[in-house]
């Protein structure tokens, strides 16, 4: 009987997603007999400017046995709670996204339908209000998850803020460490087999031609062999969120250190703020139809709270993705497989969610095409899916200060989200589809902070009076605030359990 085992995996391009890939593989593989070796050139500089996460990155490193408090020593890590939204549904205006829950359900009906009773009797108390992350990050303090809470209202997840660059440098190292093999040279041309078009080799610098079973594309947005070489073809989703422009510029703290990620609402796009014990990340993400990159640098280096500590670095996007992320015996992950703004921090998801992919359906030398066709399937549900997350962003928005503004609520929409949108809007039903990176609790809290509320409530709701949910809310709102109050500051955890040595 012949092996027909993938015996050779190469990773073209490191940064976050090429190390992430060669751990978690180096990882799960370690007794297959599996060759894996990573090509970079330290003469490329990596994008390297997401620095926010979700809670995904949790389940990423624990499964590879790394332990959370050295990995943020080692990163300048901080807690992320999740991201407060300031001046997107008018100027002046704010909101969180928690990760986490909203309230607790009673007699199998979801909280936000009592919540939504309340507001029509005229009570105008905050959804936020029975968010535990959110009253945490309200009084700019962080704790753990209890394993086992007492009751659903101290129910909460959390991510980390990260330098993206220390972050591959430390999973650079745990990967060499399991036999990983790290080539830096520059790949000058990718050789595809005559018969069958599949990648053969790949030529470096010096001449050393490289051969594998299986490639990993990392290398960014230029998508060196999954478009370079195998012309997958790109899905261009500009009409549906045209933001084309990043700006990243770091800068020193000046400021308490917050458990939130920041995204301020601009005239052409919107800024990020992410704490790190060393720095603060900042970026403008906007349209250059309404805005040019010099007044976006001048723009941004206004609103920096310290001083800048590098020089703006331009990053020109399009939203999007490859039409086929999996293409013959090449897989592409990260930048290399599409692109969707840092709005909701789920690039570095992204990479995580397409290696698991990969892992799950690992071929053989045959590259049955069922397998591929599944990964494309799946990445593209998820990526639609987060796609039309981040779209109802800037269609909810009722601002109309500038003419990117009233660009975005004339956008169109794909027709899952709008059928979406008109479920909830009739009387609170949230819809959830195959591949949904963003569960009920983030669509309410986004329906919440845009003020994108249902006609009326569910009658099931009217099981209770408007009185006795009065008392019990009343009841939620004390019992949140009073936990809350008892949880560390985030700065005195940080230093409590890890203060990287040089913050």
């Amino acid at each position: 009987m012949n092996d027909n085992r993938i015996r050779s995996v190469v990773i073209v391009g490191g940064g976050t997603a090429g190390w992430m890939a060669a751990a978690s593989l180096s990882h799960y593989f370690a007794k297959n007999g599996l060759s894996i070796t990573l090509i970079e050139s330290t003469d490329i500089p990596t994008v390297g400017v997401g620095e926010a996460t979700i809670p995904a990155i949790r389940d990423y490193y624990r499964a590879l046995g790394i332990d959370e408090l050295e990995l943020m020593r080692a990163t300048q890590a901080t807690a992320k709670l999740g991201i407060v939204f300031e001046d997107w549904a008018r100027v002046g205006t704010s909101f969180m996204h928690p990760f986490g829950l909203f309230g607790a359900p009673a007699r199998d009906v979801p909280f936000h339908q009592y919540w939504l009773k309340l507001r029509h009797a005229g009570d105008r108390a905050d959804f936020g209000d029975y968010s535990f992350a959110i009253e945490l990050a309200r009084q700019n303090r962080f704790t753990r998850p209890h394993p086992k809470p007492d009751t659903p209202l101290g129910v909460f997840d959390w991510a980390l803020h990260f330098d993206a660059a220390l972050f591959a440098r430390y999973l650079r190292e745990y990967s060499v460490q399991r036999c990983v093999a790290r080539i830096d040279r520059q790949v000058l041309d990718v050789n595809l087999r005559g018969e069958d078009g599949f990648i053969e080799s790949l030529r470096l610098e010096g001449g050393e031609c490289i051969r594998a079973d299986l490639f990993i594309d990392c290398t960014g947005f230029r998508g060196l062999l999954i478009e370079g070489a195998l012309r997958s073809g790109y899905e261009d989703w500009t009409h549906w969120l045209p933001c084309d422009r990043a700006i990243a510029l770091p800068c020193s703290s000046a400021g308490p250190l917050t458990p939130y990620t920041r995204a301020t609402a601009l005239e052409a796009g919107w800024k990020w703020r992410i704490p790190l014990q060393h720095r603060i990340g900042n970026g403008y993400v906007f349209c250059s139809e309404f805005l040019g990159e010099e007044q976006a640098i001048e723009r941004l280096r206004g609103k920096l709270e310290g001083r800048a500590l590098a020089e703006p670095n331009v990053l020109r996007f399009r939203t999007g993705m490859r039409k086929k992320i999996w293409n013959k015996n090449c897989v592409a992950l990260g930048l290399a497989s599409g692109f969707l703004e840092p709005l909701e921090s789920t690039s570095i998801s992204l990479i995580e969610t397409g290696i698991e992919k990969l892992r799950r359906l690992f071929p053989d030398k045959s590259f049955d095409p069922a397998l591929e066709a599944e990964f494309n399937r799946t990445s593209r549900l998820e990526l639609e899916r987060i796609r039309d997350f981040l779209i109802v962003h800037y269609r909810f928005s009722q601002r109309e200060d500038s003419a990117f503004w009233r660009h975005c609520r004339a956008l169109p929409m794909p027709d899952a989200l709008e059928h979406k949108l008109r479920l909830f809007k009739q009387r609170g039903h949230v819809v959830r589809y195959e591949w949904e990176t963003f569960l009920d609790p983030s669509w309410l809290s986004i329906y919440a902070g845009f003020e994108f509320l249902p006609e009326t409530y569910d009658p099931l709701a009217d099981h209770f009076t408007t009185e006795e949910l009065r008392r019990v809310f009343a009841g939620m709102r004390q019992t949140i605030a009073s936990a809350a109050r008892a949880a560390p500051t985030h700065a005195e955890f940080i230093a409590q359990h890890c203060a990287a040595p040089a913050a």
